[in-house]
């Protein structure tokens, strides 16, 4: 039997944490090994947080965006998003996320 990593993700370029208060902050989503922005990217948070893609500018995240759970990172596609912003859900927490590679 042989193993399969048809599902597995690259990631080479550093990502960036954000700090998630209770103000909404973000910052430009990070570019992959390429300089390029990312097809998709891995989301995960030290505490609960709502996190938001913005096209264009930076958005304003809000409790009813999508909820990213601690030790469950999420895997989005950017679209033509440039921006991302987070928000706590109960507590501070970091935000992490990486570029993962258009390969």
């Amino acid at each position: 039997m042989s193993n399969r990593f048809d599902d597995a993700i690259t990631v080479i370029k550093t990502g960036v944490a954000q700090a998630s208060g209770a103000a909404s902050a973000g910052t430009t989503i990070p570019a992959d090994f390429s300089g390029n922005t990312p097809k998709f990217i891995r989301v995960a948070a030290t505490a609960p947080a709502c996190f938001k893609l913005g096209f264009g500018s930076l958005p304003t995240a809000t409790t009813g965006d999508l909820q990213v759970q601690p030790g469950d990172a999420v895997i989005l596609a950017v679209g033509y998003a440039t921006h991302f912003a987070v928000i706590q859900v109960a507590a501070a927490g970091v935000v992490q996320v990486s570029p993962l590679e258009n390969c």
